[in-house]
């Protein structure tokens, strides 16, 4: 067997699960919870085989498996082998504790068959080789996904919810579809390894430039851009295992749409802009939506969509291998949150608070992000800034502001000399950690990614708007407590908890008013 088509076995079992599932859809079928999670751990060995393989072997595109050069291949390289290993990992983790979680509801056995069928989609699409492979599993993850969300169809939220996500899917499917078709009449294959090798080597077919426009659009629906994110806000009617998956994997296919072809996208800089400018708004509205909300689940959706434009925003600056690495840290840390979100609320009412709050003042606030932007100077050029690009140098500095944010509570005048020694190190542990992370990722993924190009006039305004952008919130963020008790506060919090009322738009474009269940 071609060691190529060693990652079909990861879908393929899951798949086979799936069917048995779903012929025995019914409460406690028996042997069915521990034959979903024998597979899960099964398309995980076959994952982590598959990176072996790569590393033994090298990177290759598998054959066609179907009739008439139409059918699945497989891409095995850096990006897939990763993202393989990643699904996997949490898909297995997420069945197993569906196990308890859902043991004795009336259909357990469907619930935990369309589990399966999601998660072979998404391992589908994350290897795939070809342009019809990709389309066809992109479609499959979303319509195995609305089986899920509608999985209590007798709730209102959850019938609102996902005759949303119905829409905002279909209309990425029709965007991926144009894409592909235009991709295949301007590079004359439907084999995703020879057209970045051709984009890599700058042929730019007349096309390309409207097929780039088309990934774009069906990256920002798939990752719940704004204003099209409300959806991933109105989904917490679903079992909590299925609200992991979906954070933790399939909100992320939109990245990894850019990352798949982001030799194809470094191609037309005005996508790549408008990329920065929708993911970075999404990112600070997301950002602040979240501190306004006053449930665990609504917290950690708005959440999810601050990641999401966040990792959009580091696509649009080229800065691919770092889109790639944030995509398998937020998958890690968002599964675990919703995995665990029923006892960190009994965690936070147990806490006490020891004394009275620190409060920085504005002195203090300035110091924090001078020593904190200071010290990621300090480190950086330790690791060498001029072999830095300026746009991975801007976004360390975006991340630095976070930390400036905590220090700020460090330098307060009534902090603890404790709490500022430990933020302190964690200013210099960020910086550090960001340089060598970062590195890594470059250097993992050197010859398949593209690195950032230097920037021309677009790209620097670009990198100073996010800098400035990013700067001024994180500045307000820290002097908030200054001025939370004034009138204007309290209406700010009732817009941002809101999302500025885009989604109550959309829910009118839609009419989303109406209850019918989609089809």
């Amino acid at each position: 067997m071609n060691y190529v088509l060693v990652p079909l076995i990861a879908p393929a079992v899951l798949l086979l699960a799936a069917l048995a599932c779903l012929l025995r859809p019914g409460r406690r079928p028996p042997l069915v919870s521990k034959l979903t999670e024998g597979a899960a751990l099964a398309a995980l060995a076959a994952a982590i085989a598959s990176a072996a393989l790569l590393v033994g072997a090298g990177a290759n595109t598998g054959p066609i498996v179907g009739l008439g050069g139409i059918g699945l291949s497989t891409r095995l390289d850096v990006v897939s082998a990763i993202m393989l290993v990643l699904v996997a990992f949490v898909g297995w983790i997420v069945l197993r504790y569906s196990r308890s979680y859902l043991d004795g509801e009336a259909r357990q056995g469907e619930f935990l068959g369309w589990m399966a069928a999601t998660l072979a989609a998404v391992l589908l699409l994350v290897q795939a080789g070809n342009l019809v492979h990709f389309v066809l599993a992109w479609i499959a993850t979303s319509l195995c996904l609305h089986r899920l969300l509608l999985f209590y169809g007798a709730r209102v939220q959850a019938i609102r919810a996902a005759r949303k996500k119905f829409v905002v899917a279909r209309t990425g499917d029709a965007a991926l579809i144009g894409a592909a078709v235009l991709l295949f009449v301007g590079y004359g294959t439907l084999d995703i390894a020879s057209i970045l090798t051709a984009a890599r080597d700058g042929v730019m077919p007349t096309s390309v430039v409207f097929a780039t426009g088309l990934l774009a659009l069906a990256a920002i629906l798939k990752s719940a851009q704004f204003p099209v994110h409300g959806w991933l806000t109105e989904v917490m009617e679903t079992p909590t295992p299925v609200s992991a998956l979906l954070h933790a994997g399939v909100i992320n296919g939109g990245g990894f749409l850019l990352i798949r072809f982001a030799d194809v996208m470094l191609l037309v800089p005005g996508v790549l802009a408008l990329l920065v400018i929708v993911g970075g708004f999404t990112a600070l509205l997301g950002g602040l939506a979240m501190l306004s909300q006053s449930a665990v689940k609504n917290s950690l959706a708005w959440s999810t969509i601050a990641q999401m434009g966040f990792m959009i925003m580091q696509c649009g600056l080229a800065l691919f291998p770092l889109a790639l690495l944030h995509i398998v840290a937020h998958s890690l840390y968002k599964a675990h949150a919703f995995l665990a979100s029923g006892t960190a609320v009994e965690l936070v009412a147990s806490i006490r608070r020891p004394g009275p709050i620190a409060i920085p003042n504005g002195p203090a606030v300035l110091r924090a992000f001078v020593v904190a932007l200071a010290v990621y100077a300090v480190i950086g050029f330790s690791f060498g800034f001029e072999t830095k690009s300026p746009q991975a140098i801007a976004l360390g500095a975006i991340l630095i502001f976070g930390v400036a944010y905590l220090l700020a509570q460090g330098l307060a005048d009534a902090a603890p000399r404790a709490l500022t020694r430990r933020i302190a190190l964690y200013a210099v542990a960020a910086s550090v950690s960001y340089f060598v992370l970062q590195t890594a990722a470059e250097w993992l993924t050197a010859g398949i990614l593209p690195v950032a190009p230097a920037p021309g006039p677009l790209e620097w305004a670009l990198v100073v708007l996010a800098l400035v952008s990013f700067g001024l919130v994180a500045l307000a963020q820290a002097m908030f407590p200054l001025w939370s008790n004034h009138p204007a506060a309290a209406g700010l919090r009732v817009h941002l908890s809101n999302g500025l009322y885009a989604n109550a738009v959309f829910d009118r474009l839609v009419g989303n008013w109406s209850t019918g269940r989609p089809s």
